[in-house]
């Protein structure tokens, strides 16, 4: 789809890039061309993924790092422009999320969600931008959903946090523009990863099934289709495209908002036992 130089001589910085969709996005770029920084909170986790990536002949630098951490966060990026000498690009790709009926939230619940996917994204970018600021320009990229418009029941420290980064990825976009900076998001619908499925899609209940059937095109989304959107969206070619967000998910939106709105069908008790699975892998994590 795309020249195998597309992203030649560019250095691209991807949160959460270990695994599932942020690890897809990487693969992705360095086969264009690009050198890759990815970053995680778990070290085994990063030279593992940093092995797969090499053998599609990208340069790779795995960082250990909590966004959530200021700190940590500005150590990434020195580490980074010493060992590569400027950051081209950052995708904001971290998250965290869990299902709960918001009245059995608890704060740490919430702030928790909030601290990676706003906080860290606030982190990372200003970080990763001053830099940018220094260099003469760069990409940012922000991994959003579509109910950061909409908001969605059952998800809603999510749904504040991703809105947050929306607005943040629309006011940089015109703040920063002067320092030849882009911003832009892409907003995708469900694509199965290993860690949100287990997290996010109760088993027994059918649910995976409702969810397809509630896109039009009747199946969930592809990691190299978003991919390919990523890689578009930091290339010169997309140079005009700032501020926008862009929906990949085979029109499941425009169809009902909010993704998770349909486990008003789940009990009572049930919630209870999804809770304390959610709460038994976290303790082995």
């Amino acid at each position: 789809m795309f020249q195998s130089d597309l992203l030649q001589g560019k250095t691209i910085l991807i949160t959460g890039g270990g695994t599932g969709l942020g690890k897809s996005m990487a693969a992705r770029f360095g086969k264009l061309g690009a050198n890759l920084i990815i970053a995680s909170r778990k070290p085994e986790v990063l030279e593992e993924a940093a092995i797969d990536l090499r053998k599609g002949g990208a340069e790779v630098l795995p960082l250990e790092c909590d966004v959530r951490k200021p700190v940590q966060v500005q150590e990434l990026v020195k580490k980074a422009v010493k060992h590569f000498n400027r950051i081209d690009g950052l995708v904001n790709n971290a998250a965290g999320n869990f299902i709960s009926p918001t009245e059995n939230l608890t704060e740490g619940g919430f702030k928790v969600v909030v601290d990676i996917v706003l906080n860290g994204t606030f982190n990372m970018t200003h970080a990763v931008g001053k830099s940018m600021i220094k260099n003469g320009g760069g990409t940012v990229l922000n991994i959003v959903t579509t109910y950061a418009w909409t908001g969605s029941g059952y998800v809603v420290p999510s749904a504040c946090a991703k809105a947050g980064v929306l607005a943040l990825t629309r006011s940089l976009a015109v703040e920063w523009a002067k320092y030849g900076i882009r911003t832009n998001a892409i907003a995708p619908g469900p694509f199965p990863t290993e860690g949100a499925w287990n997290r996010l899609v109760p088993p027994g209940f059918g649910f995976e099934k409702a969810m397809k059937n509630r896109i039009p095109l009747k199946r969930f989304g592809k990691h190299n289709e978003l991919a390919d959107l990523a890689a578009y969206l930091m290339c010169d070619g997309s140079g005009y495209i700032n501020g926008e967000v862009v929906t990949i998910d085979g029109g499941e939106w425009l169809k009902g908002a909010g993704q998770f709105n349909d486990l008003e069908k789940i009990p009572r008790a049930v919630w209870k036992g999804l809770s304390a699975i959610r709460k038994g892998k976290k303790k082995k994590d």
